[in-house]
């Protein structure tokens, strides 16, 4: 039925715009092609100019997408109603009568922005690269004169090659996985982030730090399990992008089968599973309480201000940290939990009069020692996988970068 009304509402004649064709034939090529070559629309981060619904696109997309759709959801609803009750002419007859007019000249504005902005590396995309994008290409060459070039197969070819191409990153014969782990505060993610290209920072791609105080303020909402899955193997095929021969590196951090609410895709987590190995990063309970304070405290906190304003920023940081060990009352007791609460607002409360710190290392401790310590313990004890390297972050960091160049000699 979408089909049909998209059919029929690109046979509308389209007035050229000369001064749009001027700026997109001045800079892109004569003719670029549609493509099907995933990979390299992945490895080049190609802009993606996605014309499906907002609640498709928000179900799913891909990086570097932008959502300008050619129908509305409250067009497809109001559509898809007309269709049940009274058939596909009627159907047909709303939709002209609703993509028109200014909506239609909006949307169109609203790719012709996208296509100058984008106008030798860009591609449209729909769900299946059928008729919303190729209207929409239509529409844009009778706009400007310029056939802008789409995805073929569409977001559901390239999820298709996402899900097969995570598998093929983690088969045998690929990069080796090796897991980086270590107590709460030892600071993984630090290290994660110091390997550079391969090292893949999961929980960056979660949006979430994965502790019951993992929320991010600037994304307060995580992103959907289908674009979480996406980013980590796009993630995966960029590292091995890294390695032309077999026998490199790709480290992930130790991670349970869930960050925040995303679980993790099968394929990784049977793979971190049987990894290769882990190296072990062991700081002391002070340097792993310095990580903790900046990261929760500190560097949290400085966040909340610079998003709400330094009164309303002080006050949701400080919900925060009461909501999230609110989270974890029944592991700890609700007399213990009573006990950290009370110590946690005596240090909230001496942090805002003196901007003293330091009492948020006693509850900050006592949650090391009593609930993230035996827990990450416990799970240690089940692995059963190969420790390659014990040391502190910087060591454990300096193993990485000595194992990289050993690997790079030897492919010289």
């Amino acid at each position: 039925m979408i089909m049909s009304l998209l059919a029929s509402l690109a046979l509308l004649n389209i007035a050229v715009r000369p001064r749009v064709a001027a700026a997109l034939s001045s800079t892109a090529p004569a003719f670029r092609p549609d493509t099907s070559d995933y990979r390299a629309l992945i490895l080049s981060s190609a802009p993606l100019l996605d014309v499906r619904a907002p609640v498709e696109f928000l179900q799913g997309s891909l990086p570097g997408s932008i959502n300008c759709p050619i129908l509305t959801d409250s067009e497809r609803h109001l559509v898809g109603t007309c269709y049940k009750e009274n058939g596909q002419e009627a159907a047909i007859a709303m939709g002209n009568e609703l993509v028109c007019g200014s909506s239609r000249a909006s949307r169109l504005e609203s790719w012709k922005t996208f296509c100058c902005d984008n106008p030798t590396e860009g591609y449209l995309c729909c769900f299946r690269g059928g008729l919303r994008s190729t209207t929409a290409q239509s529409w844009i060459e009778g706009e400007t004169g310029t056939r802008y070039p789409l995805v073929k197969g569409g977001f559901k070819a390239v999820r298709r090659f996402l899900i097969d191409e995570l598998e093929r990153s983690l088969a045998p014969g690929s990069a080796e996985l090796v897991v980086i782990g270590g107590r709460t505060g030892s600071g993984k993610t630090l290290a994660i982030q110091a390997l550079g290209g391969g090292g893949i920072d999961l929980e960056g791609l979660a949006r979430h730090r994965g502790s019951t105080f993992g929320r991010i303020p600037e994304d307060p909402e995580q992103p959907s399990q289908v674009a979480f899955e996406n980013g980590v193997s796009i993630a995966f095929l960029r590292a091995l992008a890294e390695y032309p021969s077999p026998g490199g590196r790709v480290y992930v951090e130790d991670e349970g089968g869930r960050i925040g609410n995303l679980q993790l895709p099968l394929p990784l987590r049977s793979r971190m599973g049987a990894a290769d190995g882990v190296a072990v990063i062991e700081e002391g309970m002070e340097s792993r309480l310095d990580v903790l304070v900046e990261d929760y405290v500190v560097e949290l906190g400085a966040r909340f201000e610079a998003l709400k304003g330094e009164e309303r920023g002080k006050e949701e940081h400080a919900a925060f940290l009461r909501e999230g060990l609110l989270r974890i009352q029944k592991k700890l007791g609700g007399t213990r939990h009573a006990e950290l609460a009370g110590t946690m607002e005596a240090a909230l409360t001496e942090q805002r009069s003196t901007g003293d710190t330091s009492l948020h290392r006693v509850w900050l401790a006592a949650l090391l020692v009593e609930y993230y310590d035996p827990m990450y313990d416990y799970q240690m004890e089940r692995g059963g996988r190969e420790v390659l390297f014990r040391g502190d972050r910087e060591g454990v960091i300096e193993w990485a970068a000595a194992a990289a160049e050993s690997l790079e000699r030897r492919t010289i």
